[in-house]
């Protein structure tokens, strides 16, 4: 029996609406007015078409950027759960309720609702699977949070035999200046959101708050360890 026979949870792949437009048909443009651009090489682009072309891109991707990040959230929805009494999906969901109740700012909630999305895929890396996905849109206090929050989770693996890892890891960043901000939220918002009884807002609540975050013109990410 192969690996992938083995696996009992059936994944099923839906081809989206716009694959219908490949093997020679091009896809539908964003807007009316819209251009394509002639070439299909980026070396035999005009001036014209990467004038026209650019002016479009921002566009869509200011309008777009929001819808693929809540679509990508939106895959983890149903997804079964390896041992949490809640799945990934409703782990971010909880987080951002967390802080949302604690009083705490829009963008830390919309940081905390995105915290884990790469957690599945990219499990050695979903900090920083994060903070790529959400650095150019908010401080630095919450992409070096989301870049770290691995390390702080370190501290509560205290009963865990199989940990091999530095549980005093996220000692070598005390007197850091987002440490202790970084500290709270894994304590508070991060390591204990996996409650199956708790009263987790639904996606319809962050929607406003996602939308104004990520209309937000990007800026460069700081290089920080």
């Amino acid at each position: 029996m192969s690996a992938a026979e083995q696996h009992s949870h059936t994944i099923t792949i839906e081809v989206p609406a716009s694959a219908k437009y490949s093997n020679g048909r091009r896809s539908p443009l964003a807007k009316p007015g819209w251009q394509y651009v002639e070439e299909a090489e980026l070396a035999d682009f005009s001036a014209e078409e990467w004038t026209f072309l650019n002016a479009q891109s921002v566009e869509y991707s200011t309008e777009e950027r929001a819808n693929a990040a809540l679509r990508m959230l939106g895959t983890l929805k149903d997804d079964p759960s390896f041992g949490y009494q809640v799945n990934t999906y409703t782990h971010c969901l909880q987080s951002a309720t967390m802080v949302m109740r604690a009083g705490w700012d829009e963008e830390d909630i919309v940081t905390a609702l995105f915290h884990d999305m790469g957690l599945i895929v990219c499990p050695e890396a979903h900090g920083q699977f994060s903070a790529a996905l959400m650095g150019p849109l908010v401080s630095e206090k919450n992409y070096w949070m989301l870049r770290h929050h691995q390390i702080f989770m370190n501290s509560h693996s205290d009963n865990d035999p199989s940990f091999t890892g530095d549980k005093d890891a996220r000692e070598v960043y005390r007197g850091h200046p987002h440490f202790e901000y970084t500290a709270t939220f894994v304590d508070k918002f991060d390591q204990n959101a996996l409650q199956a009884d708790y009263d987790t807002a639904s996606i319809e609540v962050f929607l406003p708050m996602v939308y104004r975050v990520f209309a937000r013109k990007p800026h460069a990410v700081p290089v920080i360890d």
